[in-house]
């Protein structure tokens, strides 16, 4: 099956009231995705919701936006289509998070690249108590699953960065680093948890034996553990306009340069190599002028578009 994106008309600013923000996904069998991706379009053009949808034989994963009716909209059509366990959050932005509203048809809800059941070989789930006990025993193997520019944000204390660009790479990782340590407890974690199911339920395909995850993802474990009692370290990076979440998932102070995708601090910013929309200390010496000059006219016309809106 080859990826459809449907680019749905831009969706309507708010005034006055917060964006809810909601990240959800559930692993469970669909018969039609293709039938069930169209209803979802049917639906959303009736309602103010933005972000993304992905819709497979193996489930529903994205993060969308929208008021208070919108969200509560579409999770009824998912109630109603039997999605009845979602794993499920929300959170709220001040600014619009996404421009438009995609809905996309993929072979996978998440691209691990390897086939493997999360919804029956699963690893142990835990808790935001249960993971602080957990990942502070010497025992433990604990393991970033995202990317390199995800970790760059923040990560938990300890936690080993694979060092991936997509989640692909994740499964040569454990073949080639993780191999020899079959008979330890490897502890992993991502933004919403989906990642994890994966990849713990690819780690017991591969013969370890005492594997773990944190159910709900750094999302949940921002929402729900005060930060004075907190094992994170930093900002959690989101894929939407905010950039970052930190603890009760209050948006961060990092800002994403919109040339590389890369989180950058107040501090790098202020460097010479930051220019908004062009360049950043991670990327001012991997593009050429011609497409820095690309960038420019860009960053102009973003700026031209939204003097419009006001």
């Amino acid at each position: 099956m080859n990826a459809t994106v449907e680019q749905l008309a831009p969706v309507a600013e708010q005034a006055n009231t917060p964006w809810v923000v909601a990240a959800l996904y559930q692993f469970r069998e669909v018969a039609d995705p293709a039938d069930l991706r169209e209803r979802l379009i049917n639906l959303v053009q009736s309602i103010n919701l933005c972000g993304t949808l992905i819709v497979a034989g193996e489930g529903i994963n994205g993060t969308v936006a929208g008021d208070r009716h919108a969200i509560d909209s579409i999770n009824q059509f998912l109630q109603n289509e039997g999605f009845d366990n979602l794993e499920y959050k929300e959170s709220e932005s001040h600014e619009k998070p996404f421009r438009k509203m995609k809905i996309k048809l993929k072979k996978e809800i998440v691209t691990l690249g390897v086939e493997v059941k999360p919804r029956s070989l699963v690893g142990h789930y835990c808790d935001p108590e249960e993971w602080n006990e957990l990942i502070s025993r010497d025992d433990v193997i604990l393991i970033d699953t995202r990317n390199d520019y995800e970790y760059k944000a923040g990560t938990f204390q300890g936690a080993i960065d694979p060092q991936t660009e997509t989640f692909r790479e994740f499964p040569d990782y454990v073949r080639q680093q993780l191999a020899n340590h079959k008979d330890k407890k490897v502890a992993m974690f991502c933004t919403g948890g989906i990642r994890c199911e994966k990849s713990t339920s690819l780690l017991l395909q591969e013969g370890f034996k005492d594997v773990y995850h944190l159910k709900g993802g750094i999302l949940k474990y921002l929402e729900e553990m005060p930060a004075e009692k907190s094992l994170w370290k930093g900002e959690c990076f989101v894929f939407d306009g905010r950039t970052a979440v930190t603890h009760g998932l209050q948006e961060g102070i990092n800002e994403k340069c919109h040339a590389c995708g890369w989180p950058t601090t107040p501090e790098e910013r202020a460097l010479p190599s930051y220019e908004h929309g062009v360049s950043c200390i991670h990327c001012i010496d991997k593009t050429t002028e011609q497409q820095k000059e690309g960038f420019r006219m860009r960053q102009s016309q973003i700026v031209s578009a939204k003097r419009k809106r006001l």
